[in-house]
């Protein structure tokens, strides 16, 4: 073979090589990562208004759960208590 054919099917295969490994990355960015950027993109660009409703639906819950005589379940206590020692632990060390 010549010098110049082997340069010819050495671009003719990186440029196939290319379009394929960036046909990967659009499907893999599509399937994957496009779902949880739009999320993260509605929570950026909330506007005043909605803000304000956020803040007042979190302050009607704790309100709520403060009415309750137990805001946590006897299981959730606990595990939340185990969680807390383990990091104070951790942070003794």
């Amino acid at each position: 073979m010549e010098p110049r054919s082997n340069l010819k099917v050495f671009f003719i295969k990186l440029v196939s090589i290319t379009f394929a490994i960036i046909i990967i990355i659009n499907v893999i960015y599509n399937i994957f990562l496009a779902d949880k950027l739009e999320v993260i993109n509605n929570l950026a660009n909330l506007d005043k208004n909605t803000a304000d409703m956020v803040k007042n639906k979190i302050r009607n819950e704790i309100k709520s759960g403060l009415e309750k005589d137990r805001i946590l379940s006897e299981d959730d206590a606990k595990l939340i208590k185990k969680f807390i020692e383990k990091i104070s632990s951790e942070l003794k060390k």
